[in-house]
């Protein structure tokens, strides 16, 4: 099933947009199997989680860490991270520089913007993500690379307010003239793709729905 779901999802994406299956709580036989079948980039949202699969899959998978992600654990992913999607905090950015560069790594980050309406999602204003990209302090982070941004929007069916959130991201982010933008998730996908998604996170629609809240 997981390599049908995969199939599908792939067929209606552009040839410019990056999947990302998100494999948290499901296990290593599930990832085995999307594996197999061709998918290689996967996203957690627990780093312990994500350390254990690093550990038993095999090394040419990309992992990505889509959670929110706390700086005191960037520790135990430093080593085989390939993306962080949600960072939120300048001294998260600091930490992760901080902990790349004891693997002698570079680790590509997101910046999270904040485009929901909703009070609970984490980000950084428009306005903070200029001046960090435009900050010397951030050019001397040799071991981190800002290659994109990172949204998430509102928690609706609404697709006129999804438009206007995924929109008002997409143009910020050609002003920024950065290489990844990474918005849409399993329910609207399609519309982050329509207004100019360039990595979209898809979880349930290829693995199942999760039995649990985690």
């Amino acid at each position: 099933m997981i390599s049908k779901n995969l199939k599908h999802i792939k067929s209606t994406l552009p040839e410019n947009v990056t999947l990302v299956a998100v494999s948290k709580t499901k296990p290593i036989s599930d990832i085995q199997e999307a594996y197999n079948a061709g998918q290689r980039i996967f996203g957690e949202n627990k780093i312990q989680e994500m350390v254990d699969k690093f550990d038993a899959l095999p090394k040419d998978i990309e992992w990505h860490m889509i959670g929110h992600l706390q700086s005191n654990k960037v520790k135990y992913m430093a080593h085989f991270v390939n993306l962080i999607h949600g960072v939120d905090k300048f001294k998260t950015l600091k930490e992760i520089n901080k902990q790349a560069k004891k693997h002698n790594r570079v680790i590509n980050c997101l910046l999270q913007a904040k485009i929901a309406k909703e009070e609970t999602k984490f980000g950084f204003t428009f306005g903070e993500i200029e001046s960090i990209l435009a900050s010397e302090e951030t050019s001397e982070l040799k071991n981190i690379n800002i290659i994109g941004l990172m949204g998430m929007a509102t928690f609706t069916e609404n697709k006129e307010q999804l438009t206007e959130e995924f929109l008002s991201l997409k143009n910020f982010f050609d002003i920024q003239k950065l290489q990844t933008l990474s918005m849409g998730m399993s329910g609207d996908y399609l519309l982050a793709i329509k207004n100019g998604s360039t990595m979209v996170r898809v979880g349930s629609s290829i693995f199942g729905h999760r039995n649990y809240n985690h």
